[in-house]
């Protein structure tokens, strides 16, 4: 039975009662106030230094909470757990104390923020609610919290992120002083927009339940597989696989899993873990399988299929062995920056790690390379599965938008959203995106909204206007996402509008029209939404896609999307329209080009993008990134800095990182920076014998070697690994060197690496008379520093000389 119980004053008090018992802590308030802090921050203390998981999650509205708050917060523990949400223009208006026990879970809801005055002496009212641990509200509370804590929309709080959030807390109160007024105003603002008139309740039809028969990789299956087990044997731990949306990542997971005994299936979203399980009990019926989210759980199945909301919780990850599972698949990997899907990839100790996306892309802020030690084992894009036919064929059409999104404010990475839902929701505006689909569509459409506002307008004017639309989202009533699908795919309707819903697991391999009418903020979710009508089917010939292109941000990084490799495109070069496979056909209107190149000829220039990237990743980490850091999880190409700025220390001197003492250093050995990080580098060996003279530390690195001394550890290096051996100690002269032979190892390295950088170095490499060394003369104050920028360099070019990134399928 559950204790209900109204709490109407000093609510801290009960508050600081449960902290003192809990296991594990999690508060979520929209504001932090300094006062708040100190009513709880020595319960907080004494609850972390207990073993107590403590995580808080407040937020930016209107900018109330304090910068003081959060230094004061961050002071507490090391291990206390602290995010922010970045509103974006949005109320964020949550008030919830979670709390687990021994026995018990608590729940507290109510009115009451991180304040002083809420937790002692205001009028306040809170339900507080008591149950057995494993309650079904508990966990959905619990799994709504981790989703809230480790969302896109979300920082960490360090040093870092408060100095920059201090900053733009003092401008907006220098510019909104009433802010308090304004708060309640857009509390009381609300657009009334028509109700949507719903189509008939359909027949229940269900196009996903095919008869398969006996299941076999398919040939871009059979690819992947080949190359995952390539990988396997060049002793690689961690992979990922690219494949396009439909060419089946699950199934390529499912045939992969067949030679591991005990399997961890990892995803966020509970219907795409329920398809996996169907995939993988379809293959390998005899499988136990059981499901690991919330409500259900089977600890004991061979494949266990988790939530990462659930799993990564102290509580629920503790109750696995870090050995327990051979093979963790991780699905929709582009997720698995967050630091939810770290803290349990870091936690296990697999002997594979697979990571499947359609999705990795750089450009999308975090980035996913270095989860899996930047070994990407097989990839294949779109363009290329519909050049096998293994997608069906697009016909593209850009159609030019007239909306002005100029004057729409810009939050960092979205507009805002009342400003942004002004300029949509009006009649003008719907006629043309009805014009532009009945001219283009074909018979089934998914049209992609920005807001539920504006899936809700378009879906009623479309309804007037004789068609058949329904409005699918999370509010959406009377009719659930099943069986709009099933009204679609039956033909009973014409399009179903929506947000987000069917970016990533749902697949309707009938649809034959997208319609894009929102802003393109994020490559990663356009490539997403394109996926979702590229599956091929009987009476499908090709996908239409009908685009609204106007002067919104990122316009112009779209057309990258249908050049095969994103890569290869030079963004120096401003717009490049993209030559799409025979099969397909790109149409785009003349006033669209032109607004694109515009835009293109307008983005921020390289350096400012690079230096956004070293930025952000700073504030993840709450301190300077090194470089293979940078190279691993920037959203950049760490290419990029050694172009731009010829080392990434000189980057560092560019973008005001150093000090002034680190400054000096840089400038005095400029020369040697750059050789380190430009030397040509056709094999490792330079680096290794680099390596070497580094791992003797800060006060001998730069005494001679000869080849003889180096050699046992050149060997051991490169035999270490097989992927090292498979890359630069397999054609014929090295292979004869697998058995150690010191006397050749050594001429090895003396003809090599020695001769070879002595003679490219103008000078600050020197090898005579069977001697090495660097022609430098380090100041005994200047030693530390150059030492650690050296090895720094030196560990980002192993790492990237022996990532094994497959750029295609060939």
């Amino acid at each position: 039975m559950s204790k209900v119980e109204l709490v109407t004053e000093q609510i801290g008090q009960t508050i600081i009662a449960e902290i003192n018992v809990a296991k594990s802590i999690y508060i979520l308030t929209s504001f932090v106030m300094e006062s708040g802090v100190k009513v709880i921050e020595k319960a907080l203390k004494e609850a972390v230094e207990r073993g107590t998981e403590v995580k808080l999650l407040a937020g930016d509205y209107l900018y109330i909470t304090q910068p003081r708050a959060l230094t004061r917060l961050l002071e507490i523990h090391p291990r206390l757990e602290i995010r922010l949400w970045h509103s974006k223009g949005k109320s964020f208006h949550p008030k919830a104390y979670i709390f687990e026990t021994e026995k018990d879970s608590i729940l507290i809801v109510g009115s009451s923020n991180l304040s002083a005055s809420a937790l002692t002496s205001g009028v306040e009212w809170s339900v507080k609610v008591q149950d057995h641990q494993e309650a079904s509200s508990f966990e959905k509370a619990t799994e709504e919290f981790m989703r809230l804590f480790y969302h896109d929309q979300t920082i960490p709080i360090n040093v870092e992120t408060i100095e920059t959030y201090k900053d733009n807390y003092e401008k907006y109160r220098e510019t909104n002083p009433l802010i308090v007024k304004e708060w309640t105003e857009l509390e009381e603002t609300e657009l009334m927009i028509p109700e949507v008139k719903r189509a008939n309740q359909p027949v229940q039809v269900s196009e996903g339940a095919k008869n398969y028969g006996d299941i076999h990789p398919r040939p871009v299956q059979h690819l992947a597989l080949e190359a995952l087990q390539q990988t396997q044997e060049e002793g690689y731990k961690k992979a990922m696989v690219v494949l396009a949306t439909g060419l089946g990542k699950t199934y390529l997971a499912a045939f992969f899993a067949k030679k591991f005994k005990k399997v961890l299936f990892i995803a966020h979203r509970e219907e795409i873990l329920k398809q996996a399980e169907s995939t993988f009990k379809h293959i390998m019926p005899s499988k136990m399988t059981g499901l690991y989210y919330g409500q259900k759980k089977d600890e004991k199945a061979d494949f266990l299929f988790a939530s990462i909301y659930t799993l990564g919780r102290t509580k629920h990850l503790k109750r696995f062995n870090p050995e327990e599972f051979d093979l963790i698949v991780v699905d929709e990997f582009h997720h698995a920056a967050a630091n939810t899907y770290q803290n349990v990839i870091t936690y296990f100790e697999p002997l594979f790690l697979l990571g499947i996306t359609a999705t990795p892309d750089r450009m999308d802020q975090k980035d996913i390379y270095g989860l899996c030690e930047g070994n990407v084992a097989y990839q294949l894009h779109f363009i290329e599965a519909i050049q096998k036919q293994w997608l069906t064929p697009f016909h593209y059409y850009g159609i030019y938008d007239e909306t002005d999104y100029s004057a729409i404010t810009w939050l960092g990475t979205k507009y805002d959203r009342k400003e942004l839902l002004a300029v949509q929701v009006k009649v003008e505006v719907a006629e043309k995106v009805v014009e532009a689909w009945k001219k283009h569509r074909q018979t089934r459409t998914i049209g992609f909204c920005s807001s539920i506002e504006q899936a809700d307008f378009l879906a009623s004017y479309f309804v007037r206007q004789g068609f058949g639309a329904i409005s699918l989202h999370s509010k959406t009533l009377g009719i659930s996402r099943q069986e709009a699908i099933e009204s679609l795919v039956e033909g009973k309707i014409d399009i179903v509008f929506t947000v987000d819903l069917f970016n990533e697991g749902v697949d309707i391999p009938s649809v034959d029209t997208l319609l894009m009418v929102r802003p393109t903020e994020s490559l990663t979710i356009f490539t997403q939404q394109i996926g979702r009508g590229l599956r091929l089917h009987p009476n499908k010939t090709h996908c239409t896609i009908i685009d609204l292109i106007g002067n919104y941000r990122n316009a112009d990084i779209k057309l990258q999307l249908f050049h095969g490799d994103i890569k290869e495109v030079d963004k120096k070069k401003g717009l490049i329209i993209p030559t799409v496979p025979t099969s397909c056909e790109f149409h785009i209107d003349v006033k669209a080009v032109d607004l694109l190149k515009e835009l293109a000829k307008k983005r921020q220039p390289r350096k400012e993008q690079l230096y956004s990237a070293y930025i952000q990743l700073k504030q993840e980490l709450g301190r300077r990134p090194t470089y293979k850091e940078l190279h691993l999880n920037g959203s950049e190409h760490s290419i990029a800095y050694k172009q731009e700025f010829k080392t990434f220390i000189g980057f560092l001197n560019w973008a005001n990182e150093l000090s002034e003492k680190e400054r000096k250093i840089f400038l005095r050995y400029e020369s040697w920076l750059i050789e380190v990080e430009r030397t040509s580098m056709s094999k490792s060996y330079k680096m290794i014998v680099l390596k070497y003279m580094l791992e003797r530390g800060i006060e001998h690195w730069l005494n001679f070697i000869t080849p003889k001394e180096v050699a046992p550890f050149f060997h051991k290096y490169l035999m270490g690994k097989t992927y090292r051996r498979k890359v630069d100690f397999s054609d014929k002269l090295t292979q004869k060197l697998w058995e150690y032979d010191e006397k050749k190892v050594a001429k090895l390295i003396a003809t090599m690496p020695m001769i070879k950088w002595s003679g490219s170095s103008k000078g600050l490499v020197e090898f005579e008379d069977g001697v090495f060394r660097f022609n430098l003369d380090v100041e005994e104050a200047d030693n530390s520093t150059l030492y650690k920028w050296t090895k720094e360099i030196c560990e980002y070019r192993l790492a990237q000389h022996f990532e094994k990134n497959s750029e295609n399928s060939n």
